[in-house]
């Protein structure tokens, strides 16, 4: 057998069966950052882009991304979301904004995906809404924070490693 799990045994992609695991409490978080430039930084934190409330369309975006991963990503299973958190942190040193997503499910396999891909997709929705004022900025490290349930258990990021966000 393969040691990958989306491989069977002649290497053939398969979605990973999942119906003998267990309905477990599974939450996962992501972040990344947003290289926004000193253009577009004070007219964020003023709200005065041209296209409006920046923050409420990446936040829906983020949402919805997350409930519509498995549309996305190949061999993700479609899972029932009790809960999906976007939040941004603005850090005026860098003219960046730091996105995080956290989501929840009661399900038999992980958020972790929906995670990213939240994330992701808020990220890119930030770019769309200021890209009228400087294309310049750059969407970078995105990457899986924390997770926990499953029988993988839980995963916490090395926070000393300095790579975050």
């Amino acid at each position: 057998m393969s040691e990958f799990t989306h491989l069977d045994d002649h290497g053939r992609l398969r979605m990973v069966e999942i119906g003998d695991k267990p309905v477990t409490r599974r939450e996962a978080a992501a972040a990344c950052r947003i290289r926004v430039g000193p253009r577009i930084f004070p007219l964020l934190l003023a709200g005065q882009l041209p296209k409006g409330d920046v923050w409420a369309a990446a936040r829906l975006a983020g949402i919805m991304a997350a409930k519509n991963t498995a549309q996305l990503i190949p061999l993700c299973h479609p899972l029932p979301l009790t809960g999906v958190e976007i939040t941004f942190a603005p850090v005026p040193e860098a003219e960046a904004v730091i996105i995080t997503a956290r989501v929840r499910t009661e399900a038999r396999t992980g958020v972790e995906m929906e995670a990213l891909t939240a994330c992701a997709v808020a990220a890119l929705t930030l770019y769309d809404m200021c890209k009228a004022v400087d294309k310049g900025m750059t969407i970078e490290n995105l990457r899986l924070l924390e997770k926990s349930g499953g029988r993988g258990g839980s995963y916490q990021a090395d926070t000393e490693s300095g790579s975050g966000p």
